[in-house]
């Protein structure tokens, strides 16, 4: 009997699944499915939180694995505080709510968030481990945010790359030296002798890389801008 026909007659004999019959690889995805979902139920609380700090301050977002360990730590801290939280309260959850445990968790979650952003953005923290001689850092993004944070509200003179000098008020800044614009107020183009040149312009867009350096101006040369 020839090969070809020997190989057609086994194949024949093998049993055939039908479309519907069950597959070893469903369960198992079936089972990822499940504990993915359960994972990120369970880091849902610390997800939001991290997500709810870097959308009210200006510090950039970390990578994937930096920002899972967050989320971490909100959700180890979130679900702490949750259990701390009287039965009373528990139950008096709308009835829509699935899981009360974690929604407790994520509204603890946020609070905690909206506390270290106030933290951050006033340098609570790193203002009194400065008075104490323990670090000499602050808790702001980068040097350049620093400076205006830190500094009294007081106008400034940007150094453009072209050489020319504006004074203004700086309504808004941005975060980073390579991106974002200066907002100033009354904005003024200062001359050789470093006289305020005085225009109708209320407001001034000027790009961030544009501006090769920044002064601060003392409060007494704010009214002449000289």
């Amino acid at each position: 009997m020839p090969s070809n026909m020997v190989t057609t007659e086994l194949v024949s004999l093998l049993p055939t699944r039908p479309s519907s019959q069950w597959c070893p690889s469903e369960p198992i995805s079936n089972m990822v499915t499940t504990e993915l979902v359960s994972l990120l139920t369970y880091l849902f609380p610390g997800l939001v939180a991290a997500a709810t700090f870097y959308w009210l301050t200006s510090h950039p977002k970390p990578d994937t694995f930096e920002r899972i360990i967050q989320a971490l730590i909100f959700t180890v801290l979130a679900r702490l505080l949750a259990d701390l939280v009287p039965d009373r309260l528990d139950t008096s959850l709308p009835s829509l709510v699935d899981n009360r445990q974690t929604a407790i968790s994520v509204i603890i979650a946020i609070l905690l968030a909206i506390c270290l952003t106030i933290i951050a953005n006033n340098d609570i923290l790193h203002r009194r481990l400065r008075f104490l001689r323990i670090t000499k850092e602050t808790s702001h993004p980068s040097e350049w945010y620093s400076a205006f944070a830190r500094k009294d509200p007081r106008y400034v003179v940007l150094h453009l790359e072209d050489g020319r000098r504006l004074f203004g008020w700086p309504e808004e800044w941005p975060s980073r030296s390579d991106q974002g614009h200066f907002r100033l107020a009354d904005p003024r183009w200062l001359d050789e002798k470093n006289k305020a040149i005085k225009s109708a312009v209320v407001d001034m867009l000027i790009p961030a890389d544009h501006v090769r350096m920044i002064e601060f101006l003392p409060k007494h040369d704010s009214d002449t801008g000289e």
